[in-house]
């Protein structure tokens, strides 16, 4: 029986998550499986994966084989290198010790590399707001010089229409009296 590690897809239409699953290789892609080993979610930035390491690990050593994107899933936590590894600790090229190190750094370097997408995303996120807020200001300014122009030509054009009112009514009364 070939034994693959692969995707399950779930969720609604443009707005999919997958389970990790071991399952044969011809069941369909969303039926029978034999394990679930995680969640992966390529909705949100980065993207979240849930992940049982140990069972996905124990997996591939007993020979299941995973398709294209979990492979990539399975190296970007790590697994991948940890099953390298192990086997280099069985071939006695490096102790458990030098293995445990190497895993320990590599596990450091990436999660500094995760939250300075996060910290980045977040202070990304504060820069567009700010210049929204500029850019809106800038608007907002533009419409008040505006609407200030307008005013003013509209209290100049009433202060000639008063001012012609004016001397119409002073000539008015004087002819009056005349008659």
């Amino acid at each position: 029986m070939a034994v693959k590690i692969r995707l399950q897809r779930h969720g609604k239409k443009n707005f999919a998550f997958f389970h990790i699953v071991v399952a044969d290789s011809r069941s369909p892609r969303d039926g029978r499986f034999i394990e679930q080993l995680g969640s992966y979610n390529p909705n949100t930035n980065p993207a979240t994966i849930v992940l049982n390491s140990e069972r996905a690990l124990a997996w591939l050593n007993v020979g299941a084989q995973p398709t294209l994107v979990c492979r990539r899933i399975l190296s970007y936590e790590g697994v991948l290198l940890r099953k390298h590894l192990e086997g280099g600790v069985a071939k006695g090229a490096l102790t458990q010790e030098q293995a445990d190190a190497k895993w320990n750094d590599w596990k450091a370097q990436r999660d500094a590399k995760i939250s300075a997408k996060k910290s980045s995303l977040v202070k990304e996120a504060a820069e567009q707001k700010k210049a929204a807020k500029a850019e809106e200001a800038k608007v907002n300014a533009a419409r008040a010089e505006a609407i200030a122009k307008k005013a003013a030509e509209l209290a100049a054009k009433q202060a000639e229409a008063a001012a012609e009112e004016a001397p119409a009514e002073e000539a008015a009364p004087a002819e009056q009296p005349a008659e």
